[in-house]
């Protein structure tokens, strides 16, 4: 399994401009894709008090964990990020593959694979990343669009919150200047005038809470309220849908939308009741505004299933399922809280989240609105920006300006809203009528303290329809989630593949890439030593490269997911199969047995590091002189006919077949005009 391994931060800033220049693209993202506003629409919100341009986000998991998954998020148009739960178990060792998305989503993986530290760092070189992107001014965002919230996440217990080691982590993240300090001198000479930039230092003061499955409400409380008084942070209560209860739950996922899998009784006997969940939050938000602090919940955590072992490890008990069915689980949520809390108690939401749901989330007053399982999906963070023009669109269609105005009138509840509450000021309830019939500005008409009513009560208006409506629409259920991604039954191998280039996209930490070779064939030659300095040559037939276009993993950003495995056509897994390379030789070594690859430049020379089927070798080319070695040989050779030239020392034959791949890998990787990871 490899360890996740962070890039280094001048490298990041370097490949980010240079591949912007060169390709119109960042870390792969095509600059298509990425969000710069919409003209007219103010997609705005406001979380804890702060302004965040869009109320879009990855959540919490494998989208917030590396500085490059949260730039691709702020270029696909997030600006509020759940970054991924830390915890003081940092050397956890997860079962691989850890995700399935074949149907709606599953899966083991729970928390950072990073160590703590690394996390803090990660965290820190992602924001700052933004603020150079911005202030380069070549991505053309419209002006205000760049506001941005950072939203910890830490867990699981109240012990290891309170770790010398989470606390480390939480002093860092609300005050960086030592990690920015030693990043802003890391900034390349070439993009030196970003070094003088006011970098954010406080990278967060908003916290959502993730507990484990089971974690009693007490503990909850207590995580909380410790989070309150220790360290200022306004907090979210992450909660989970078996809140629904036994019963409720079960009718809902199995006979409503005909879903098979098994939810244990565990689920719902070791973990916090509705009643209890009421209780807790109503105490946890006073305690908040008796600090002046702010207090959410979010609907909703993912559903403990049994695992059915066909993809996931056996091994594993239990997996934890998200997608389709999981929205209309968590909706109910929503509504039973709104039923019992009214407006008083802020909701964030992440559950199923797609491209055609999100305005309608957004329109429950819901904020972040966060993505997770369709981001996995082909196309990945390229999936993030037709979100936002969905919701401009549907915002347009309701003749709304601001994310408050689609809230009254994006499920058409404006005026039945308005009558619920006229009684308590009729002229005020008469100018917001006249607003709406004429188009005019609603919360002009309105007024500060008419309008937060008039918004609370569509929210409880829209949260109720929709609650109701999800239900009823087929596209939730389980017979419009059975069909698997194509698969056309032939076998990836380590070169050539059907290039649709579906692997790079829907993987989260841009692990997986393209590169060019000439099409052409490797020679398959052996040379066998004899006395005098003779060698014998061996050749069969040559292996041919079909395709110029072919696909690499990174492999210090692979951590085994198998989600490329999920979405390639053909078999085997892009991870596991095409050439892994891997960032240092540290890691490279450390990864044995392991097959991959280290590339490097060094002085005037490159060095390329192999490994096939456990044996190792290694290439060094300085100009056409060439030094290959490997387990009972060490020879040299002119680069441009090995054959021809061999000589030194062999025990046994030498395969100059892998001198031909090492030295096809150097010259495609290292070609002018290729960025990547390791050329960058």
């Amino acid at each position: 399994m490899s360890v996740l391994v962070p890039y280094p931060f001048d490298r990041l800033v370097a490949r980010m401009f240079r591949e912007l220049r060169e390709r119109e693209a960042i870390f792969d993202l095509p600059a298509r894709k990425f969000f710069r506003g919409e003209a007219g629409r103010d997609l705005s919100v406001r979380f804890h008090g702060k302004s965040a341009s869009t109320g879009l986000g990855p959540a919490a998991g494998p989208h917030t964990q590396l500085a490059q998954n949260i730039v691709l998020s702020f270029l696909g148009g997030g600006r509020i990020f759940e970054l991924k739960t830390v915890q003081v178990r940092d050397d956890l060792a997860i079962p691989r593959p850890c995700i399935d998305m074949r149907t709606v989503g599953y899966n083991i993986e729970w928390s950072q694979e990073l160590r703590v530290p690394e996390s803090l760092e990660e965290y820190v070189k992602a924001s700052m990343l933004i603020e150079i992107l911005v202030a380069s001014g070549e991505l053309g965002p419209a002006p205000g669009e760049d506001r941005t919230i950072f939203d910890l996440s830490v867990g699981y217990d109240l012990a290891g919150v309170q770790s010398e080691k989470v606390r480390a982590f939480l002093a860092g993240m609300m005050d960086a200047r030592a990690v920015v300090e030693i990043l802003r001198r890391q900034i390349p000479p070439e993009l030196a005038r970003f070094r003088d930039l006011d970098f954010r230092t406080r990278i967060s003061d908003t916290l959502t809470l993730s507990t484990f499955h089971g974690c009693p409400p007490d503990e909850i409380e207590r995580i909380i309220d410790w989070l309150f008084r220790a360290y200022g942070l306004s907090s979210v209560v992450k909660l989970n849908p078996t809140l629904l209860g036994k019963d409720e739950a079960r009718r809902l996922f199995h006979d409503v939308l005909g879903y098979e899998d098994t939810i244990p009784d565990e689920a719902f006997d070791r973990d916090t009741r509705w009643d209890q969940a009421v209780d807790l939050s109503g105490r946890l938000a006073e305690t908040a505004r008796s600090l002046g602090l702010g207090f959410g919940v979010k609907f909703s955590n993912t559903l403990v299933v049994q695992n059915r072992g066909d993809f996931l490890p056996g091994t594993e008990k239990t997996s934890y399922l998200s997608g389709p069915p999981l929205h209309v689980l968590a909706v109910q949520l929503v509504a039973r809280f709104r039923e019992a809390f009214g407006d008083e108690i802020p909701i964030s939401f992440s559950a199923g989240i797609d491209r055609t749901n999100f305005p309608d989330a957004v329109s429950l007053g819901l904020v972040p609105v966060t993505a997770c399982s369709d981001l996995l999906r082909t196309g990945g963070y390229g999936r993030m920006h037709a979100y936002l023009a969905e919701l401009s669109k549907r915002m347009e269609a309701a003749g709304a300006r601001t994310v408050d105005e689609f809230v009254l009138l994006g499920q058409g509840e404006a005026e039945r809203a308005l009558e619920r509450i006229a009684g308590e000021d009729a002229a005020v309830a008469g100018a917001c009528r006249r607003a709406l019939s004429t188009g005019a500005d609603l919360a002009s008409a309105a007024g500060p303290e008419f309008l937060a009513r008039w918004l609370a009560e569509a929210r409880l208006q829209n949260t109720r329809i929709y609650a109701e409506r999800v239900t009823r629409e087929e596209r939730y259920r389980r017979d419009a989630n059975t069909k698997q991604p194509p698969k056309v039954g032939t076998k990836l191998s380590l070169f050539d593949c059907i290039t649709c280039d579906k692997c790079v996209p829907v993987c989260p930490n841009d692990a997986n890439f393209t590169y060019l070779m000439p099409r052409s064939t490797i020679p398959v030659v052996k040379m066998r030593p004899h006395a005098g300095g003779v060698w014998e040559r061996e050749e069969g037939p040559p292996l041919a490269l079909l395709r110029r276009h072919q696909i690499g993993n990174y492999a210090d950003f692979c951590n085994d997911c198998g989600n490329c495995d999920v979405f390639c056509p053909e078999d085997g897994g892009p991870y596991a199969i095409k050439p892994r390379f891997f960032g240092s030789r540290e890691a490279w070594e450390r990864a044995r047995p392991t097959d991959g690859f280290h590339l490097a430049r060094e002085g005037g020379r490159d060095l390329v590091l192999g490994r096939f089927q456990g044996r190792e070798y290694r290439l060094a080319i300085r100009g056409d002189h060439a030094e290959f070695s490997g387990d009972g040989f060490d020879v040299r050779c002119d680069a441009r006919d090995p054959a021809a030239s061999i000589e030194g020392r062999a025990e046994s034959e030498v395969d100059l077949t892998y001198f031909h791949i090492l030295n096809a890998l150097r010259e495609a990787l290292f070609a002018e005009g290729q960025v990547n990871y390791i050329n960058a």
